[in-house]
């Protein structure tokens, strides 16, 4: 069931009713009952493996914080936390994993081992991850492992975040989902808002811009369009993961629930460091505070330090354990990803770019200092964010690409073949090759717009609240306007899901 389907709105629509008619004590009842209905609309096989990772991590979370409590129970309470830390992770690696693992090992030693064949759940590296945090912050005592089942199960499972995030913590979501959140038309207002814009870029950016990246990286004809393939592709995954999000987060609101931010504005990034922060936030956030914090203050890590001191020096000594852990991290999130070459060198490209940044942060400061140069004036800036956006466009090839060597074959082409007229010989949507132009100018104005709003996001400017507080016929007018240019506007090719819902 997808975000942008008419069976989706009439599903929130339904379950939004119901929550505001039922009884406060129930409330959160309808939202449990509403998010397996959900999920197993895509599969009920699937509801298994969901249930699998609710289970033991609700068990494991219980189980640790009353071992805890007796005498000498920490060792006790660790070996829990890695049992269920390998069950819940063992059955994403398998799921995920094992066809990845089989095809390698058949490539290496000449074996005919067969691979697994089962469809991957919707949603299990999101849901996966966000019952590990939950497990290992009862673990560090950050919160108390929940007592009531049916409340976890919901904890995992709440239906708008469910197949794509954003990544929870139990800390701030928990306690919204059990409250019984009264109606207030501000929240509908606001999500409705908030679902519009993500509805426009999905349907009327995101999805136009599939059809060329598609066309440019899969059908091998448009060798002179490789830069505007990886351009389209930027245009794609940003519009489709963050309209997605604005869709997410919009329903939840609807519920009274806030979800957290997973993106700001991550094009006007001054570095990758810089880029991680305001891209797939809450992914990077829980890489911080459950990978690389509990590396960079282990022991071996510790060990490492001291033998990069004595070798290194102080400076680049301390700095090295930072960028072992930063390169492992990155490892993760390229692992995380999927299951293939090509997303652990995509990964690993940039822990690389930022474990360079950190070795060379002090020579960087000296060619500012000889340069005049103070960081803040506008050119810097704008040519900082442009590298960026290079380096960036760069690491998506490995994303896009079908393998690494396309990648890299892509990558050639990009600076060795430029042919811009073969942009009007791929086919846009159901008129083919005559639409083609106005496909294009599409995608340019919402571009545009984009840019706008960014730029005056970026400068402090509310632009919801600033629509609020004009008078209602004009934000209704704006809104409607909105409305009006998905249906017109909207791509008119097959309809996509979102990328990330296959995570």
């Amino acid at each position: 069931m997808s975000l942008v389907s008419n069976m989706f709105i009439i599903f929130s629509i339904v379950s939004i009713v119901l929550y505001y008619l039922v009884p406060a004590k129930q409330k959160w009842v309808v939202l449990l009952v509403f998010s397996y209905l959900y999920y197993i609309s895509g599969g009920t096989r699937c509801v298994i493996f969901l249930l699998f990772s609710t289970l033991i991590t609700y068990e494991a979370a219980i189980l640790i914080q009353n071992t805890a409590k007796k005498e000498n129970g920490k060792k006790k309470a660790k070996r829990i936390l890695i049992l269920g830390l390998i069950l819940n992770f063992g059955m994403l690696g398998v799921v995920k994993y094992t066809n990845f693992a089989v095809e390698n090992l058949n490539a290496l030693f000449h074996m005919n081992l067969r691979g697994m064949e089962l469809l991957l759940p919707l949603g299990i590296s999101f849901y996966t991850f966000q019952s590990s945090g939950y497990l290992l912050d009862v673990y560090w005592k950050r919160c108390s492992a929940e007592k009531n089942p049916f409340r976890y199960a919901l904890f995992v499972s709440f239906f708008p975040q469910l197949l794509q995030g954003p990544i929870g913590r139990y800390s701030t979501l928990a306690k919204q989902l059990y409250e019984p959140h009264p109606f207030r038309m501000e929240n509908i207002t606001r999500g409705f808002e908030r679902i519009l814009w993500g509805f426009f870029k999905k349907m009327v950016l995101a999805d136009w811009a599939a059809v060329f990246t598609d066309a440019i990286f899969d059908s091998g004809k448009y060798e002179g369009l490789a830069i505007f393939g990886v351009l389209f592709y930027s245009i794609q995954l940003y519009a489709d993961f963050s309209g997605g999000m604005d869709v997410v987060i919009g329903l939840a609101s609807m519920f009274g629930i806030t979800l957290d931010e997973n993106f700001k504005r991550p094009f006007f990034a001054v570095s990758i460091t810089d880029f991680w922060h305001r891209w797939h936030i809450t992914l990077g956030t829980w890489m911080k505070d459950y990978v690389f914090y509990p590396i960079s203050l282990s022991g071996w890590m510790g060990k490492f330090g001291k033998w990069a001191k004595k070798v290194f020096g102080k400076k680049t000594g301390r700095t090295l354990p930072i960028c072992l852990a930063n390169l492992i991290v990155f490892f993760v999130v390229g692992v995380w990803h999927g299951a293939a070459w090509k997303y652990i060198a995509y990964g690993l490209y940039n822990g690389i770019i930022i474990a360079f940044s950190g070795l060379m942060a002090n020579q960087y400061r000296t060619w500012k200092k000889a340069l005049h140069i103070t960081g803040k004036e506008e050119w810097y800036q704008v040519f900082m964010i442009l590298r960026t956006f290079l380096l960036v466009n760069i690491s998506w090839f490995f994303d896009r690409a079908d393998t690494v060597g396309q990648a890299f074959s892509m990558m050639k082409q990009a600076v060795t073949q430029f042919q811009p007229s073969q942009l009007l010989l791929i086919p846009a949507g159901r008129e083919g090759t005559a639409f083609t132009p106005y496909a294009l100018l599409i995608l340019g104005a919402g571009c545009l717009l984009l840019l706008i709003v960014g730029i005056l996001q970026e400068r402090g400017i509310r632009i919801r609240e600033t629509l609020a507080k004009l008078p209602l016929p004009v934000t209704a007018a704006i809104y409607f306007c909105l409305l009006l240019s998905i249906g017109v506007f909207g791509c008119t090719a097959a309809a996509r899901g979102f990328i990330y819902a296959q995570f």
